[in-house]
């Protein structure tokens, strides 16, 4: 991991796009914590519920289950917004015009400053190859964001907004900016374990809390501080 640079201040509305229910949760949600506790707006925008997640539920159970479960989540970290896209499966979300069209909607509706997405390239910084589920969102979140801009693309899908001037993809191989996350860890720990339903399904020894200090430690002797979250981000 390169020098990190404090992630900016200068935005008020972010707007935070991912596949399925506790995406967010792996990271993001203690900086998520920090932003809202100094007043600035979150919500969420989950493109599926999450419903292939759980391989001991059927998708018709585990699909609303996993919706409270990341309601519930999003509440500890101070989000009150969270909403759910029609129209795409978990496990198979395609790449193409009908996700970036739902996406900018969705940010010509919200009218964020920052779009928050989750890593869109091929691996973790190591052997593990990231799902299609999290490439497709994150890339589409980033061009979607610049759809959202253009008045001629996408028409009938709300009035256009060229508000969003960052997009900041969280759990990237390679970022380039850091959130100092020693208060609000604990909450980001606390939000994870909202998702109860699909750790247990993991079938794992799964530690929330060891997982992410640990992982914020590692990123925090990188930062200068004791806790960070990293994210890469992308002028526009």
């Amino acid at each position: 991991m390169s020098e990190l640079l404090p992630f900016p201040a200068d935005w008020e509305r972010a707007l935070c796009i991912v596949a399925h229910p506790d995406d967010l949760e792996y990271g993001a949600a203690a900086a998520i914590a920090r932003w809202t506790s100094s007043g600035k707006h979150v919500s969420y925008l989950l493109v599926t519920r999450g419903e292939a997640g759980i391989d001991g539920m059927d998708p018709a159970d585990a699909g609303p289950l996993r919706e409270s479960e990341e309601r519930a989540s999003a509440a500890v970290v101070g989000v009150d917004t969270v909403e759910f896209l029609e129209g795409h499966d978990d496990g198979v979300i395609e790449y193409g015009l009908p996700l970036r069209r739902d996406l900018s909607s969705a940010i010509r509706r919200s009218r964020p400053d920052l779009v928050v997405s989750m890593n869109h390239t091929e691996t973790w910084g190591g052997p593990s190859f990231n799902m299609a589920d999290h490439r497709h969102v994150g890339l589409a979140a980033i061009d979607a964001s610049r759809d959202a801009a253009n008045r001629w693309v996408f028409t009938g899908s709300g009035e256009p907004w060229s508000g969003v001037r960052r997009v900041a993809m969280g759990g990237s191989p390679t970022p380039t900016h850091f959130v100092d996350v020693g208060d609000t860890i604990d909450a980001g720990v606390a939000s994870l374990r909202e998702h109860a339903a699909y750790i247990e399904g993991l079938g794992t020894a799964f530690d929330p809390d060891a997982f992410l200090r640990g992982n914020a430690r590692a990123a925090g002797a990188v930062a200068g501080c004791e806790y960070a979250a990293t994210f890469q981000l992308y002028e526009l």
